[in-house]
């Protein structure tokens, strides 16, 4: 046997696996020596764009998009170096706004704000958060050329200003994360979120992993972005430790274009024959908060396993399935993926967090999985239409003896930061 660490919550998970097993990452890239330097340097020398300090001028109101506490974007690092550019252009502090783009997640506490900000942020700024369900705070911008409605937040396209931040990854029905998911969802209407991610467009064969062109997600997403007119972007990439590798800064597109083919080259991986046991994670915390968001490492393990294989998931969720949002409510309506699938594809209206039921169901149909999980009960886990998993390396013990001599096993410890895919 041999010894592996996983991804899993805030201390991660060491497992015991046989020494047969393949354990499949990403290329790795040390973290930047300066990182505050290197920051500031993209903010001068941004991709198609002049420098942010040419962008704004005293006087000017200026709204940053932040993410928020589900995503690993390092706010505590890039912001204050954000900050300082924007002051030493002549920006007063009283007329920047720190914009938390929730999408349609839950509101943060204050607590949560000033782990994810720092309390110098918070205490000195205007903090906002991003609210779906406010009508008076949504200004209507028509409808798109797939004819879905389009309300962006008002503090935002009232800004003189408007800088988008985040952090690029691999996205299971996105292609990839940052770049123009800082408007839609992050800052838009529930019915925008709800019709961008609706069964028709989530069942597109092209919205899925590291596809932006041609993904009808996607091109929603940049078509709404470019609407509202932002000035400039601020993307990093990071490493499996959350250190910064790369930073990508400039005009919405290109910027966002330049890191996604670094994070592409990285994040790619190809294997020979697909698995019949795949073990992955939701990458840790904070991506791994809660079931919902797991689904993404399952997606990603789904790639590689042949059907009728097993996934096994390890994730802390210390969040729970969660409690907020309609995930859980829509899994207790059915008793079966197929049935879940059938409910959704048969309900007049998309509802929130169907994407995420209907994308995990869809997997179910070919695939077993187990979770692990210390902050779930059985009951939880069973009542999501999972199997309860308690002891990893006594379930891939039996299910090598379910498949067999020739069971093949890879293990995935950084889960969706890895895009794994069966080589032609």
């Amino acid at each position: 046997m041999k010894k592996v660490d996983l991804a899993y919550g805030r201390t991660g998970l060491t497992i015991s696996i046989p020494e047969s097993a393949d354990i499949l990452v990403s290329q790795y890239i040390p973290g930047l020596p300066d990182e505050t330097r290197a920051i500031r340097h993209a903010l001068r020398h941004p991709v198609a764009s002049s420098p942010l300090h040419d962008k704004v001028q005293p006087g000017e109101t200026v709204v940053i998009v932040h993410s928020d506490l589900t995503r690993a974007t390092p706010n505590d690092l890039i912001l204050p170096v954000l900050l300082a550019e924007l002051e030493q252009a002549g920006i007063h502090r009283r007329d920047i706004t720190l914009l938390n783009g929730l999408g349609t997640h839950r509101l943060q506490t204050d607590a949560e704000l000033r782990i994810l900000l720092g309390d110098s942020i918070v205490d000195n700024y205007r903090c906002l958060q991003h609210d779906a369900f406010d009508d008076d705070n949504l200004i209507p911008l028509g409808h798109t050329s797939l004819d879905n409605p389009v309300r962006i937040n008002r503090h935002f396209l009232q800004a003189d200003r408007r800088i988008l931040t985040g952090f690029i990854e691999p996205h299971f029905f996105a292609g990839f994360s940052g770049g123009p998911k800082a408007i839609l969802p992050a800052l838009a209407g529930v019915e925008s979120v709800l019709s961008n991610h609706s069964w028709q467009m989530i069942a597109h064969p092209q919205a899925t992993w590291g596809v932006c062109e041609g993904n009808p997600l996607w091109e929603e997403m940049r078509e709404v972005a470019l609407r509202t007119e932002p000035d400039f972007l601020l993307n990093v990439a990071l490493n499996a430790g959350q250190e910064i590798t790369a930073v990508f800064a400039g005009d919405l597109i290109e910027a966002h274009r330049s890191g996604r083919d670094f994070v592409r080259r990285q994040a790619m991986a190809a294997v020979e024959d697909p698995y019949d046991i795949v073990i992955t994670t939701n990458s840790g915390y904070p991506l791994d908060q809660n079931l919902y968001q797991t689904v993404k490492g399952m997606s990603a393990a789904a790639r590689i396993l042949r059907a009728g294989g097993t996934i096994i998931m390890a994730a802390a969720c210390e969040d729970g399935l969660p409690d907020h949002g309609l995930y859980a409510t829509l899994l207790a309506q059915a008793d079966s993926p197929q049935a879940v699938l059938d409910l959704i594809e048969k309900a007049p209206l998309t509802r929130h967090d169907q994407w995420q039921v209907q994308i995990q169901a869809t997997i179910q149909l070919r695939a077993d999985i187990h979770v692990y999980s210390h902050n779930l009960t059985d009951d939880q886990i069973t009542r999501a239409l999972f199997t309860p998993c308690r002891d990893i390396e006594g379930t891939v013990t039996t299910l090598m003896q379910r498949y067999g001599g020739t069971c093949r096993i890879c293990v995935m410890p950084e889960g969706p930061q890895t895009i794994a895919y069966i080589a032609p």
